[in-house]
């Protein structure tokens, strides 16, 4: 199928994007990668009276890590594929770094953003799970108010529903520098490499000396939005990373999956749980080796 008929521009400033938002609003869409818009406009899944092509920009280009080193800047036109070779994501964001692996396949890769996959917000994508696990931080602009930030545990809202107006544009995400002391860990059930997943789990551990001092775990794929594992923050800390401990939080990770939102309630905690288990099993044992060196 083709797409409905829409207009087209390539504006070269972010300011002539927000100028065009602000006038059209809804009939308005942002092109960075289209890898999902396209596909979505072809199977009259979605409409644009106007296609707003970001790609002359320059400052949404390129990854950098902030003076403070305090977190990792991806712009808006960062493509997955430069993010999983960036040096400074391996480095600095290693939970963004090992999720890479499982975005989509290499050509869709060499295409998509990962700030366009926030901005869509499916719930079975990889890197709206890393971002509320990592609480990193999204940045916003519009003409109206500007340049504006919200913590992506505030921005997501549902399945396809964010705190990002009509009129404004993602232009950035800011990644949080993880320290020496936190370990990351990724993995996710899909029905061959690089579809959506099933089910997946994201998690970042912090450690304090041979005990967990924090732990965020993710599963995404069992609900509208990614969710925290609120019971396996409370249960983790203080304690030593082991696979006994594993076993009992990826029992809690399953078992907060909202039955009201998810079919075959049963089976999507069974796989979560497998794949918790898997996540925390492997990430405790990196923790317990730093710990002895």
């Amino acid at each position: 199928m083709k797409a409905p008929n829409f207009n087209y521009c390539c504006p070269d400033t972010v300011e002539e994007v927000c100028e065009i938002l602000d006038s059209m609003g809804s009939d308005a869409r942002i092109l960075a990668g289209g890898q999902s818009l396209v596909p979505a406009m072809n199977l009259r899944m979605a409409s644009a009276d106007l296609l707003i092509d970001i790609n002359r920009i320059q400052s949404l280009k390129g990854i950098s890590l902030s003076e403070d080193s305090q977190w990792v800047r991806v712009g808006a036109l960062a493509r997955h594929a430069e993010v999983a070779a960036s040096p400074l994501i391996a480095q600095h964001v290693p939970l963004v770094n090992k999720a890479m692996r499982y975005v989509a396949h290499q050509a869709v890769r060499n295409r998509g953003t990962s700030c366009g996959s926030l901005a869509l917000a499916d719930p079975s994508a990889e890197m709206p799970a890393c971002a509320m696990t990592l609480n990193a931080t999204l940045v916003m602009q519009s003409k109206k108010d500007g340049v504006r930030t919200v913590p992506a545990r505030e921005f997501f809202f549902g399945l396809y529903d964010t705190a990002l107006r009509e009129d404004e544009i993602l232009i950035e995400v800011r990644w949080p520098c993880s320290g020496k002391d936190s370990f990351a860990g990724f993995d996710e059930l899909s029905r061959r490499q690089g579809d959506f997943a099933l089910v997946g789990v994201a998690a970042q551990c912090h450690m304090a000396g041979a005990r967990i001092d924090h732990l965020d775990v993710v599963s995404f794929g069992t609900g509208p939005v990614p969710q925290i594992s609120e019971q396996s923050v409370q249960a983790a800390a203080g304690q030593s990373p082991t696979e006994e401990l594993a076993r009992e939080l990826a029992v809690l990770v399953a078992g907060e999956i909202d039955p009201d939102t998810v079919p075959n309630i049963e089976i999507k905690r069974r796989q979560a749980e497998a794949i918790a288990r898997r996540v925390l099993i492997q990430m405790f044992q990196e923790c317990a080796h730093a710990s002895l060196e």
